[in-house]
């Protein structure tokens, strides 16, 4: 049972902190969510973010690694970089859910956009967002550095990302109502704030 948890904390760590980062609104959602209520490819746009969040995440894994080889003590401080990092994005996220605004509305009808243009224009968004890099190669890439099982921590990153991302282009239609509601933002920036505060708490190497 001990050896099975050992296998197991890597991926759900890598499952938690995963989806704690991504599932806090943002513009690459946001954007994910209209294209999916408008029907414009979303498992296109869905198959794109997924890589991009695996290979982001095992060049911050497997990378950082090979550093902490040479600078031994360069994950650790990167680390406390994380902690601090997360504690920042859940003040934020408390912070949108102590306010009142609107919810996410798709306007406009459905337009006729090839699957090439949907994966070039998701990845320009992606990519050229300084948040990404910080959050996977940096950020999650640290922490699966330090675990026993780096690659089993990548295996539940990449779960966190697929769930989210199929969550979005399969329920966008039938959670519409529930995205268009202001109160159900301030419900999930609650809990993403919950999950980025206990996530914190579990990597800070003072345990």
């Amino acid at each position: 049972m001990s050896d099975l948890l050992i296998h197991i904390q890597p991926a759900l760590t890598g499952f938690a902190i995963t989806m704690g980062l991504i599932v806090a609104i943002g513009a690459q959602n946001a954007w994910i969510l209209q294209k999916s209520l408008r029907g414009e490819n979303p498992w296109t746009i869905a198959s794109v973010c997924i890589a991009l969040d695996v290979v982001l995440v095992s060049v911050g894994v497997f990378g950082l690694d090979y550093i902490q080889g040479l600078i031994p003590g360069l994950v650790p401080v990167l680390t406390w970089m994380g902690v601090a990092l997360l504690l920042w994005l859940a003040f934020q996220a408390f912070g949108r859910a102590m306010q009142s605004g609107d919810g996410l509305v798709a306007a406009g009808p459905a337009e006729a956009v090839s699957p090439w243009k949907s994966a070039g224009q998701v990845m320009a968004l992606s990519l050229i967002n300084p948040h990404v890099y910080l959050d996977t190669v940096v950020l999650i890439g640290s922490v699966g550095a330090q675990q026993s099982h780096p690659g089993v921590f990548v295996i539940g990153a990449a779960m966190g990302s697929t769930l989210w991302f199929c969550t979005l282009v399969t329920g966008a239609k039938k959670l519409r109502p529930y995205l268009t509601s202001a109160r159900h933002w301030q419900i999930l920036d609650a809990t993403t704030g919950s999950v980025l505060v206990l996530v914190a708490l579990s990597i800070a190497p003072i345990w």
